[in-house]
């Protein structure tokens, strides 16, 4: 599938959901309607066709339209003459025969979509575009050919840039009618110019002060929506509340704080609930602008929209033309992986040898050499060892299947996200941070599984490698905020197979990371190389309780950078209830008091879930989302920053990263928060850029999936001219990064 990032006409902003993945399908078929010849396309997400309406034939002096009809699937839309805050505006080429002229788009009046902070303006459902045509005497022909070339821009939680070719051919003397019902409804769809209404404007501050009076009856008192048809003038998303005296309305309407135009007049469109189709004023500006924004190389806060403007236009000319009629409809990759699937296999088998050493597994780890270490698994029972031992490895592949499997069947049903997903929800990091706590008290001895479980013990000690299954899926909740070297590429190649071979990848995964303890486990002489049981066991088993307990505390802050410090401190005050609830359960049998206890710590844990579980799902403040994570160079990530960027010529350094994958932490602080890689992205002038990922972005999962990436951390060098980008190792030092931002 062809893949491609739309580069949207706007100012970049925190938040922005518009991420780009190119499909374009195109299908050309005749169209029945008396000589007329229809061009039609299809893609995934829009029906586009091309109609005409000439009532009385192709006549000098009559009515005679053309149209692109564009008929959306349910929660897609396409853009108006200023799209907002992102996104472009359809586009309509027209190669007519001499003595035919075409007009400008009528477009009919907006409605406003809000995408997260910003606000957009566009349509849904089915659109007509018509255009006016003039015939010149001169124009003799029987038919009129028309040929059209249309781009759009068509979004949801992606935006996909896609285009057209039609061509019809209208008969010159017959009436052509089919789509009058369309034509009509676009007239009426068009904002009107009412009379007597007066329009002023004045420039004052850094907002634009609008009058207008003479309103008609029907409108007054009424809010009303205000849309500029001039792009980088007003700041779209901001709250435009206005004030009646009678039949005048007067309204503050905030400039952009990134704005690109001082015009001296322009047209601006205002709505009004119940009042179909709005209406259209002219407004003749005053006052002196405020100077312009732009983007300098000792400014890189801010990104003009003509920075933007100007990189949107050069994509749209090189988008791929759709298929002719004779053509197949189906899109193809233009970038097709080279890895082969016995190469990621192998990569994915590595990467999880490897990921063995991150610091997230180590904890559990800990607790499977204690396990091969105790003497009724380890040197006194060779099977009883060797069946600890493929328990494991089945625990940990089958864990690691039915993650890939959750992963795949989102991804399959158009859900942006990849590996370790799972910890991008709050309710899951709460359940894990719970089970650790458990875990550490229970190796501390706070209670045993036994009086908790009670059956489950039993089975335990009749079959310990059920408690070594357990383990390796323990081991494969821990890992997922890991990436090992090779982990990365195997598993972004994973994700574009289909299913069967995918799995296949994510079981190598898993099969690397239970080899060490798999191969202990069947190869006797490498069993003597682990410690012999002894009275140290139980201290070791204590000791551990901490490693379990200091994952506690990552996993907490790991929830308050995702729905911030209230969150946190709501699953504190649980795990202190759940804390308490195990200790006064497992000495129930002893007195009555401890069954109180019991109940009391039953109730308080209950509580604390209860107040605690909104907080959990609430959307962090603002501040959290944006931090920079220590130093303030870091920008927050957008596509189309890091365009503007390129195309002033300046190296964007982009770190994707999450909160609550580990590596991310050790690189961050290990490597490119060390003050030889500042200085050195400082001297070459590189623009460094975060993506936080800790929630979910579809934004973010987009652009992973274009670099053939399934998780976090990537890091990815964007050079000036260069679309594709240079992705540095998962694990970094600071000469690897210095070497690479010093290459030209």
């Amino acid at each position: 599938m062809l893949q491609i990032h739309s580069l949207r006409h706007a100012a970049a902003r925190s938040g922005l959901r518009c991420v780009t993945t190119l499909l374009v399908s195109a299908l050309m078929a005749g169209h029945a309607a008396a000589a007329v010849v229809g061009a039609v396309v299809k893609t995934d997400q829009v029906r586009a066709e091309l109609i005409a309406h000439a009532p009385e034939g192709v006549v000098p002096g009559k009515p005679v339209m053309l149209g692109l009809k564009i008929e959306h699937q349910p929660e897609w839309h396409t853009y108006w003459r200023n799209p907002g805050d992102s996104g472009l505006p359809t586009t309509l080429e027209w190669s007519l025969p001499a003595g035919v002229m075409a007009g400008d788009i009528a477009w009919p009046a907006p409605k406003k979509l809000p995408v997260g902070p910003m606000v957009n303006y566009g349509y849904d459902g089915t659109l007509v575009l018509p255009v006016s045509i003039d015939v010149d005497p001169s124009f003799k022909s029987p038919t009129l050919l028309v040929k059209l070339q249309a781009q759009w821009l068509v979004c949801k939680d992606v935006c996909i840039p896609e285009q057209g070719e039609f061509a019809i051919e209208v008969p010159v003397q017959a009436a052509t009618g089919l789509h009058r019902a369309l034509f009509d409804a676009a007239a009426r769809a068009q904002p009107a110019t009412v009379d007597g209404v007066k329009a002023q404007a004045q420039v004052k501050a850094e907002a634009l002060e609008v009058k207008l009076s003479g309103m008609p009856a029907a409108w007054q008192g009424k809010p009303l929506a205000f849309f500029a048809e001039l792009a980088g003038v007003i700041d779209h998303a901001a709250n435009v509340t206005g004030q009646w005296q009678g039949d005048q309305w007067q309204a503050s309407v905030p400039l952009s704080r990134e704005r690109t135009e001082s015009p001296a007049s322009m047209y601006a469109v205002l709505t009004s609930p119940g009042q179909t189709p709005g209406m259209r004023v002219a407004l003749d500006i005053q006052g002196t602008w405020p100077a312009l924004t732009t983007v300098t190389a000792a400014d890189t806060a801010s990104t003009s929209s003509s920075a933007s403007s100007s990189v949107a236009s050069s994509t749209a000319t090189t988008l791929p033309r759709v298929a002719p009629p004779s053509s197949a409809t189906g899109a193809t990759d233009a970038d097709t992986p080279s890895m082969t699937l016995w190469a990621a296999l192998l990569l994915a088998l590595g990467g999880g040898l490897l990921l063995n050493l991150m610091p997230c597994v180590l904890p559990v780890l800990s607790l499977k050499v204690l396990g091969l270490s105790m003497h009724e698994t380890g040197h006194g029972d060779a099977k009883a060892r060797m069946a600890s031992g493929l328990a494991y490895t089945a625990g940990v592949v089958l864990s690691f299947l039915a993650l890939a499997a959750g992963l795949l069947a989102l991804r399959s049903a158009g859900e942006a996200v990849g590996w370790g997903f799972q910890l991008q929800s709050p309710l899951v990091v709460a359940g894990l941070a719970a089970l650790f706590t458990l875990i550490g008290l229970n190796l501390a001895g706070v209670f045993e599984v036994g009086t908790l479980l009670g059956g489950l013990a039993g089975t335990r000690a009749k079959r310990p490698w059920v408690d070594a299954g357990l383990t390796g899926v323990l081991a494969v909740a821990v890992a997922a905020p890991c990436t090992a070297p090779f982990m990365g590429a195997a598993l972004g190649f994973a994700v574009g197979l289909p299913a069967p071979q995918a799995l296949l990848i994510f079981a190598a995964l898993g099969l690397g990371l239970a080899l060490p303890f798999l191969l202990v486990s069947v190869v006797p002489g490498l069993a003597r190389w682990l410690p012999k049981p002894g009275a140290w066991m139980e201290r070791f088993k204590v000791a551990m309780a901490f490693p379990m307990f200091a994952t506690v505390v990552w996993l907490v802050w790991v929830l308050g950078q995702q729905a911030g410090i209230d969150a946190a401190a709501s699953l504190l005050a649980v795990l202190v209830a759940l804390a308490f609830a195990a200790w006064t359960w497992a000495g129930r049998g002893r007195s009555a008091w401890a069954l109180i206890g019991s109940g009391v710590g039953i109730a308080l844990t209950v509580a604390a879930l209860v107040w605690a579980w909104p907080l959990w799902k609430a959307t962090p403040p603002q501040e959290l989302a944006t931090q920079a994570g220590g130093a303030q160079r870091w920008e927050a990530w957008s596509p189309e920053r890091v365009a503007a960027h390129q195309a002033a010529g300046r190296k964007v350094f982009v770190d994707f990263t999450a909160a609550w994958c580990v590596t991310c932490q050790v690189n961050k602080r290990s490597t490119l928060s060390q003050p030889e890689v500042l200085a050195a992205l400082e001297q070459h002038r590189v623009v460094t850029m975060r993506a936080d990922w800790t929630r979910r972005d579809a934004l973010i999962a987009a652009e992973l999936t274009r670099l053939k990436r399934s998780g976090v951390p990537v890091y990815a060098l964007y050079k000036s001219g260069n679309a594709t980008p240079t992705l540095l190792p998962e694990l970094l030092s600071p000469s690897v990064v210095i070497d690479a931002v010093s290459r030209p």
